[in-house]
């Protein structure tokens, strides 16, 4: 009997245009994505922003679209045979074409093809820096985007969805040569970048100004699953008024948005180009960049600074009121931070800086001979630079037989342009180990992961050293570095994808929770919601030994709430006879341009309860746990779940299992699965959890004998999370 299977589809958020605003204005807003019918809200984190919806597109069924056309064509042909139309079916005609747009526009991108208009206002006293919006509807809560509150004027072109479109192709109309915007500095421009073009503004500025240009692109949309390679790739000229080319750039030490820096040689007007370096374009290719006589940091050194102690930086960079400043760092954990080098009135861009509870050393003379290595007593963070082209800096250290010594570079997370790259020696010049990039699956935002990391275990007593240079043979000022060189400190950190979750009340909703392991630590880690509101829970929280993963379910209470709420996970584990607790950080598992994947970190975990499914507000999972599934064998997992005015059978899938372990079989009623495990895939005393997704079949409540027409395949939602463990093969389980 044919079925079709349907799904609430959740709001999916493309872009935010513009992508901020200026604290102290009201502003227009464009959210432009997919599946915003009865969109309810928008939520924005932190404080001091408030938004309503004032418009939205309506869809069109196909069904629609025709009758549109037929109207639309009766009021031309009446218009071409001379007639006068009236001032109601002219309104009428535009709203058509509208219509007929935005349904061609969703035909050629679905994923951009639905927008709502927001009216949002920023406070005089809201924070500057970045939110997270997201859109709410009655099937739930879209994903994040980044929102900026900044201090400057801004300035912001027409939104591109506004603009004609061909009516052959539904392509937008793009002027080949957009005219030129004339700003005023200091400024924040907002735009979006039209395919094959280049948009220009112009400005007036002095000699002796020192005009600092950073472009924001990425770091609003850090990756888009279909545009190599991943993201809007921005470069920023300046021309004088002659049309010479002043400068260029097109990345700013890896963070892949370009900064321009340009010291004004004479008065006169300037012109600054922006384009996609591929000259790609479209809606959600979209940018704010700041120009003016703006204080930016190039460079700080060291990088870090040691917990519960003051530590002077060193400051380079562009309309600074200093080269120097001192920050205490009582009361911080190891970690890293963005600090913002600001003095009063004075706003920078902020600069991660390590923070660490070893021993701190700070090289201050030439390390690069071997035989003058300095000496160095373990543990320790190194901070130094590779201060020229070709440049190796080496530690000699000492270590007995059986020791395990690691080494490790913070630079490059830490925005230093240093690729890193280490060796480990004996006293006679032996190669122990050497390592380029090590990928730090943390640093989501990081497409080139070219800090270093070793782990060696030392064969004999003696001396042994560290040597440490680039890669690619450049160095420089801002080539710093942080190296760590100490036995393995055994630690994890925790992500929780996705950072949305919408939830029916009284149902289940998966979670992946990735343990980033360090140095080593193999542990369990149990998972638990922290302080969370009554009714939310956890079902098999818990990463197995060695498992960098696991999935698990978030149990929401019956009742329906009409706000999301902000929810906190943490990890406990025991590590060298001491418990270590770890919050996991809300990220999202983001695609780069069809391939590569991260885990990029968001700000909250945002869980809307949208409402209550009644027949699926008891649904358990019977059978004791865990589950022993044998090599090779089954085991029978009894259900508990009311059926309500379902019938028909009802489907079970998994999500995401490991390797090797399927349904065999399922009772038509649903009150009992078979799971089978492959001898060839699974390994004796392999750990983790199963999530099993149901769907019913279900017919119109007036239909007594259901007709193949009229039935539906219905998400029933997933079971709470099981966890198994793989027994040794033999007699299977049986309840």
């Amino acid at each position: 009997m044919p079925v079709v299977a349907l799904a609430q589809k959740e709001p999916r958020l493309g872009y935010v245009y513009p992508a901020g605003g200026c604290v102290g204005t009201t502003f227009r807003v464009t959210v432009g994505g997919q599946y915003f019918i009865g969109a309810t809200n928008v939520l924005f984190s932190g404080t001091g922003i408030r938004a309503a919806i004032i418009e939205q597109d309506q869809q069109l069924t196909p069904k629609e679209q025709q009758d549109a056309k037929e109207r639309l064509s009766l009021i031309q042909k009446k218009r071409k045979a001379g007639e006068q139309l009236t001032a109601r079916e002219r309104d009428e005609a535009e709203e058509i074409k509208k219509k007929l747009d935005a349904f061609a526009r969703r035909r050629a991108n679905p994923a951009l093809g639905e927008f709502v208009t927001l009216r949002v206002s920023v406070s005089s006293n809201a924070p500057p820096g970045n939110r997270e919006v997201r859109l709410a509807t009655h099937t739930g809560l879209s994903n994040p985007r980044v929102f900026c509150i900044g201090r400057l004027p801004e300035v912001s072109k027409d939104d591109w969805k506004d603009v004609p479109k061909n009516k052959f192709t539904m392509d937008p109309k793009i002027d080949p040569k957009p005219p030129e915007v004339t700003i005023k500095l200091p400024v924040t421009i907002n735009g979006q970048v039209p395919p094959g073009c280049v948009d220009s503004y112009r400005f007036a500025a002095r000699a002796g100004q020192n005009i600092v240009v950073v472009v924001r692109a990425r770091e609003l949309i850090p990756y888009l699953a279909d545009a190599v390679p991943g993201w809007l790739q921005t470069t920023a000229t300046l021309y004088d008024s002659s049309e010479q080319e002043q400068s260029s750039f097109e990345e700013h030490r890896g963070t892949l948005d370009p900064v321009l820096c340009y010291r004004i040689s004479r008065d006169g007007n300037y012109v600054l180009a922006v384009r996609d370096s591929l000259y790609r374009g479209r809606e959600d290719f979209i940018y704010r960049i700041t120009v003016g006589e703006l204080p930016f940091v190039t460079g700080i050194f060291p990088l870090g600074g040691k917990t519960d102690t003051k530590t002077t930086f060193q400051v380079t960079g562009w309309n600074l009121p200093l080269s120097a400043l001192t920050i205490d760092f009582s009361g911080r954990n190891p970690g890293l931070y963005p600090v913002p080098f600001v003095t009063p009135g004075r706003f920078s861009n902020p600069v991660p800086v390590a923070v660490c509870d070893l021993p701190e050393y700070l090289e201050n003379e030439p390390v690069d001979v071997p035989d003058k290595a300095r000496r160095i007593q373990l543990p320790v963070v190194i901070n130094g630079r590779i201060d020229k082209p070709g440049d190796l800096d080496v530690y000699r250290f000492e270590a007995k037989a059986g020791d395990q010594v690691v080494a490790e570079v913070l630079a490059r997370r830490l925005e230093s342009p240093l690729d890193s790259i280490l060796t480990i020696t004996d006293s006679k010049g032996t190669e122990l180990a050497s390592n380029d990039d090590h990928e730090d699956k943390a640093s989501g935002l990081n497409t080139h992961h070219a800090d270093s990391y070793l782990s060696v275990l030392i064969p004999t007593n003696g001396d042994y050293s560290v040597q440490i240079g680039d890669a690619q043979h450049n160095g420089g000022q801002t080539y710093g570095y942080r190296l760590r060189i100490s036995a393995p400190q055994p630690d994890f950190e925790l992500r929780v994808v996705p950072s949305t979750v919408s939830v029916r009340g009284g149902t289940s909703v998966p979670l992946t929770v990735y343990a980033l392991r360090q140095d080593g630590f193999a542990g369990e880690i149990a998972l638990a919601l922290k302080n969370a509101p009554k009714g939310f829970s956890l079902s098999s929280a818990r990463v197995p030994p060695k498992e960098d993963r696991v999935k698990l379910t978030l149990n929401a209470g019956p009742s329906q709430r009409m706000d999301p709420v902000s929810l906190y996970i943490e990890g406990r584990a025991t590590i060298e006879g001491r418990t270590v607790t770890r919050d996991a950080v809300p990220a999202d598992d983001m695609m780069q341009a069809f391939a590569y994947r991260h885990l990029v970190p968001a700000q909250n975990l945002e869980v809307a309860v949208v409402g209550r499914f009644k027949t699926w507000d008891s649904a358990k999972i019977l059978t004791p746990m865990p589950v022993k599934l044998p090599v090779g064998g089954t085991a029978r997992v009894q259900l508990s779940m009311p059926t309500g005015r379902m019938i028909g059978k009802i489907e079970f899938k998994l999500v995401e299992a490991p390797d090797g372990v399927t349904i065999k079989s399922s009772s038509p009623s649903g009150m009992e699965i078979v799971l089978q495990a492959d001898a060839t895939k699974v390994k004796q005393g392999q750990k983790g959890n199963l999530i099993v997704e149901a769907t019913g079949e279900k017919v119109a409540q007036d239909e007594k004998v259901p007709s193949p027409a009229k039935i539906r395949r219905v998400p029933l939602g997933a079971f709470p999370a099981i966890t198994f463990e793989i027994a040794p093969s033999g007699k299977n389980q049986q309840l």
